[in-house]
C-alpha cells in the first residue's frame, strides 16, 4: 500500500459518499440521514462526558468533518490491495453500508436514520458502496504503472 495514493483515494471516496448523500437528502423523502445519525452519536458522547452541548450548527459541522475524515481513513484501506483496489473498495463499502443499517439500534441510536424503509436501506448501502468504488478507482488511476 502506498500512503499518498491511499490517502487521496480514501478522501475521494469519502467526498463522493458525502456529495451523493446530500443529493439524496434533497431529492427523496426516503433518503438515509447519516448526518442526523452522526449528530445523534456525537450528542450522546458529549452528554456521557458531561460536556456542554454545542450549538446545532457547530454540532453539524463537527459531525460532517468527523464523517469525512473517518470515511477517508476507512476507504484508504482499498489501497491495501493495489491490484484489486476496486474490489477491495466495493467490499469495504458493503461492510460499511451493512454496518450502517444493522448497528445503530444496537448502539442505542435511532435506526430509522439508515433503515426507515426498504428504499432507505438500499440507498444507505448504495452510498457506502459508491464511496468504496470511487476510492478503489481513484487508487487505480493514481497508481497506474
Amino acid at each position: 500500500m502506498k500512503l499518498l495514493p491511499s490517502v487521496i483515494s480514501g478522501l475521494a471516496g469519502s467526498v463522493a459518499l458525502t456529495l451523493l448523500h446530500q443529493c439524496f437528502i434533497k431529492k427523496t423523502k426516503d433518503a438515509p440521514r447519516m448526518d442526523e445519525l452522526g449528530m445523534d452519536a456525537l450528542s450522546q458522547t458529549i452528554d456521557a462526558w458531561d460536556i456542554p452541548a454545542p450549538e446545532e450548527e457547530t454540532l453539524y459541522k463537527t459531525t460532517l468533518a468527523g464523517d469525512i475524515a473517518g470515511n477517508a481513513a476507512y476507504y484508504a484501506l482499498a489501497g491495501l490491495q493495489p491490484k484489486h483496489s476496486c474490489l477491495a473498495g466495493s467490499l469495504l463499502g458493503v461492510a460499511a453500508g451493512s454496518s450502517a443499517i444493522m448497528l445503530p439500534g444496537k448502539l442505542g441510536l435511532n435506526p430509522d436514520y439508515s433503515n426507515a424503509t426498504p428504499k432507505t436501506k438500499a440507498l444507505t448501502l448504495l452510498l457506502y458502496i459508491t464511496g468504496g468504488l470511487v476510492a478503489g478507482s481513484v487508487y487505480k488511476l493514481i497508481d497506474r504503472k
